[in-house]
């Protein structure tokens, strides 16, 4: 399994660099091999995967189908504040890094 700090790295380079399913990419790695465990830090990665995943539909013009994702990444987002993790510094970044990219992420910048 990929170290999460690196994964999370790389996942803000791709987003940085609008690669969005890169992000979903780099992330799944170590997401999808605890899938079934079902804690909260494991569904707060499936969030993150889903915000990049929201991305990459906005970018594609499915502007529909990308609120959806994104709720879910919303529906995940307060477990920031119910896990207890040596990596909770990281993940604050990262929450609040896609929130800044979701609120400058408008229609009109898509193209």
């Amino acid at each position: 399994m990929q170290d999460i700090e690196k994964s999370l790295q790389q996942f803000l380079i791709c987003l940085d660099e609008k690669r969005f399913y890169d992000a979903h990419e780099a992330l799944e790695d170590i997401w999808f091999p605890k899938r079934f465990e079902q804690n909260n830090e494991t569904l707060l990665l499936k969030g993150f995967i889903n915000a990049s995943v929201s991305f990459e539909l906005k970018k594609r013009g499915k502007y529909l189908s990308s609120l959806k994702v994104w709720n879910n990444y919303l529906k995940y987002r307060p477990l920031l504040y119910k896990i207890d993790s040596k990596h909770l510094n990281s993940y604050h970044y990262v929450a609040r890094y896609i929130e800044n990219l979701n609120s400058g992420f408008s229609k009109g910048s898509e193209k």
